[in-house]
């Protein structure tokens, strides 16, 4: 059972999104919240799997509540799948910076929505059929002041090679197929390379491979 703390400031739009995930099997919605500040405390009350989180809110907004939510959480971190109605909305790489799991548009079919919190659920980042790669590229393509890659330095060549794959958006399945290891041990390399790098998210890893140059942006 996967648990959600659904929320969106347009009491319809919030009130559709807890009515659909409400008749899916294997979700569980804990609660509602109309703003960011109202979102910061049911995620700490509450404690739920997953929040789909608009990003435009009244007040905080969708990022600082994202921010504010990883920062207070423990290890068990909620995993934040960001809803925007905009596919170039210039929240989007603030909020992955801030350890958001995936992005989804928000007029995506119920079907695209149910997989996205399972795929977040499990670990995966998740990015919507029109927010792909390559905008997450166009926002990173300079590097950020005081990161050059020997803070990279820290990482073992296996963690360098699991930072790669992760920058590209593999899923550990993938990356274990590839390096013909153990999802377990993926998951293993990802937490440690994690810890060295103190991060709290995949999503903030993949900053991380941009901005450190591991990862190149595309032409």
């Amino acid at each position: 059972m996967t648990s959600v703390l659904v929320v969106d400031d347009q009491d319809l739009v919030r009130a559709g999104f807890v009515a659909l995930l409400g008749a899916v099997p294997g979700v569980d919605v804990l609660g509602e919240a109309r703003d960011g500040l109202e979102a910061v405390d049911k995620a700490a009350r509450l404690k739920p799997e997953v929040i789909l989180m608009d990003i435009r809110l009244p007040g905080l907004d969708g990022v600082s509540a994202t921010e504010r939510i990883l920062a207070s959480a423990g290890p068990e971190k909620p995993r934040v799948l960001i809803l925007t109605v905009f596919d170039l909305d210039e929240y989007v790489y603030s909020a992955l910076r801030a350890g958001a799991a995936g992005f989804l548009l928000k007029d995506s079919p119920p079907e695209t929505l149910i997989a996205g919190i399972e795929a977040v659920a499990r670990g995966d980042m998740l990015f919507g059929p029109t927010i792909t790669r390559r905008l997450v590229e166009a926002f990173t393509r300079t590097p950020r002041p005081g990161c050059p890659e020997t803070e990279l330095t820290c990482l073992t060549e296996r963690e360098l090679e699991v930072l790669r794959f992760v920058g590209t958006g593999a899923t550990n399945a993938h990356i274990a197929g590839e390096l013909l290891v153990s999802e377990a041990t993926v998951k293993t390399h990802l937490n440690r390379l994690m810890t060295k790098l103190g991060v709290s998210s995949r999503a903030q890893a993949v900053v991380v491979a941009y901005e450190t140059g591991i990862v190149r942006p595309r032409a």
